[in-house]
């Protein structure tokens, strides 16, 4: 009996060994570092991989904004996806996949999916009233109490994006979390850039008040043959697309009071559409608008083509635009295909868009408006059933070794590194090609180049773009955050009347636009007037006044 006993307990000895040793994944063990998981469904204890890997493979999908930019990769398979994948297999033993959302009609696509219980684990989307509609509905995860017992788990995530960030949404009576708030690191906004060699051969000085802009798309009208030649009919002094809210921001803008921002409580119940629709003035510079395009100072076939349009892009490209307004760095983005490397290559070398200050408001500030430090709201979906997988995946990309790898790529083929530490983009193409800039796309927790250090990440931003001299990305830099009006975070809660509104009011404020700059000008007015007040019958109006009354209740 002893014999059979001592055999007995050798065998299991093996046993147990065996079963250790298959533990893990074949992989290599991982060198970086991570937080551990501790829960039943992880293998905490695991010394082959990172602490936190999982014992049996998850498996989680994940969201990612499709661009169809020319001459990219694939959205979902290409070589940072790759990079995700393999670091999260190895690290947690988490299989990624991902899933692509056409950019420039996310929200709709978004409204789809979840409707349809389809959306991926991970999502994000710049709509949080799309986000409040469905928790409503019970569609999605209440990411607070995941948050709170998994903390210790998430270190690389909180280190990001800070308690801040992270209840930005957190609701103050009931405490729920359903969206967090990704991190906007360098906050900003639009430019508006105008034709430097244009200006040039004109002999005219960039303009500084709006009264000189109108003189200057004036001239660039006259003087279309000595500007394009053979081209000359296809001249656009000032280009505009279906969102007339963002491509004439800073023209739109420059007619609100200066006064409209000091009351907190009327800024804050107007200022739920982001393009600031309902601020005071902003009829006044729409009239402008139509002004101009009814004397030939604006394209005349914007109406036809909608946000993201490829052709919209082409116009600019093919050297026809005099003046645009766009991101803050739109024309030196994606390498030997961006605007300013296309005008050079047709207009030559001098050809370039630089950024200027042009629309002061009725106190002479050059005014922009610019977010919270809040960029993507990141939510799951409640057919997420690997919540914990999910959020070891946000911490995984929020990880600094792991973003920066993804914002700048490999030395020597996306970038290089100077002397003093300073990177410098390389113009790339074929797989290692990126999508959007610093692959915003794929580090969903920020927005924005960061390289751990401030100094060196301001002077890297400058030889970010490839090909562009540094002194053009410097002014944009410099410009768009000039004289800014930053707006303070006012946590009211859910306002109800916003649920399930975002899209159909979207649509109803680019129509209106459109509508109203290109009518005839004794038209203006009523189609305006008309346009506004469907607005607000619409659910304008009942917005306003719940904001109001939300604002009464917690910050009177």
């Amino acid at each position: 009996m002893k014999r059979v006993l001592l055999v007995l307990l050798a065998c299991l000895v093996v046993a147990m060994s065996l079963a250790a040793c298959g533990s893990g994944d074949s992989a290599a063990p991982s060198t970086s570092q991570g937080s551990a998981v501790s829960s039943g469904t992880a293998d905490a204890s695991n010394a082959q991989g990172l602490p936190g890997r999982f014992a049996e493979t998850k498996k989680i999908t994940v969201e990612v904004f499709d661009r169809a930019v020319d001459g990219g990769t694939k959205a979902e398979d290409n070589f940072y996806t790759n990079f995700i994948k393999e670091g999260m297999l190895r690290d947690y033993n988490v299989e990624v996949t991902f899933v692509p959302v056409p950019r420039w009609t996310e929200t709709e696509q978004m409204n789809n999916l979840l409707a349809a219980g389809t959306a991926p684990d991970v999502c994000l989307t710049y709509s949080y009233p799309t986000v409040q509609t469905y928790a409503n509905m019970g569609g999605i995860v209440d990411l607070a109490p995941l948050l709170e017992s998994n903390k210790d788990k998430l270190t690389d995530l909180y280190s990001l994006l800070g308690e801040e960030n992270i209840n930005w949404n957190k609701d103050p009576d009931k405490g729920t979390i359903w969206a967090i708030e990704s991190m906007l690191f360098q906050n900003k906004r639009i430019n508006t850039f105008v034709r430097e060699d244009w200006l040039k051969k004109l002999n005219m000085a960039e303009p500084t008040t709006l009264e000189e802009f109108e003189t200057m798309l004036k001239a660039f009208k006259d003087n279309a043959s000595t500007l394009l030649g053979a081209n000359a009919n296809k001249m656009i002094p000032f280009l505009l697309s279906v969102d007339i809210g963002w491509t004439a921001d800073h023209l739109l803008t420059s007619f609100i009071p200066n006064s409209f921002t000091d009351s907190e409580k009327e800024y804050f119940a107007n200022n739920f559409d982001d393009r600031h629709l309902l601020a005071t003035g902003y009829k006044n510079g729409v009239k402008k608008l139509n002004e101009w395009y009814n004397a030939g100072l604006v394209w005349k076939d914007f109406p036809l083509y909608p946000a993201g349009d490829k052709n919209i892009d082409n116009q600019m490209k093919a050297g026809y635009v005099g003046a645009f307004i766009h991101n803050w760095d739109y024309p030196y983005r994606n390498g030997d295909d961006s605007i300013a490397a296309n005008i050079k290559k047709l207009a030559g070398a001098d050809a370039a868009y630089v950024a200027i200050e042009t629309f002061k408001n009725d106190a002479g500030v050059y005014k922009k408006f610019l977010s919270a430090p809040i960029d993507r709201k990141i939510f799951f979906p409640s057919t997420n059933k690997e919540t914990e997988a999910s959020l070891l995946y946000l911490n995984w990309i929020s990880k600094l070794d792991n973003r920066k790898f993804l914002q700048i790529g490999e030395e020597g083929v996306t970038h290089e590194v100077l002397p003093d530490g300073i990177i410098k983009s390389i113009a790339t193409t074929g797989e290692k090609f990126m999508n959007s800039p610093y692959n915003i796309d794929y580090t969903m927790t920020i927005n924005g180049l960061d390289l751990g250090d401030k100094d060196l990440t301001t002077k890297s931003v400058a030889l970010g773009y490839a090909g562009v001299e540094p002194k053009y990305v410097q002014k944009a830099y410099e410009l768009t955050s000039k004289d800014a009006f930053i707006e303070k975070h006012i946590n009211v809660g859910p306002i109800k009347s916003e649920e399930g509104m975002g899209p159909a009011l979207k649509e109803k404020r680019d129509n209106m636009l459109v509508q109203s700059v290109t009518a005839k000008p004794e038209k203006f007015d009523s189609i305006f007037d008309s346009g506004m007040k469907d607005y607000l019958a619409s659910g304008g109006k009942a917005i306003i006044d719940e904001r109001a009354a939300a604002y009464d209740k917690y910050h009177k």
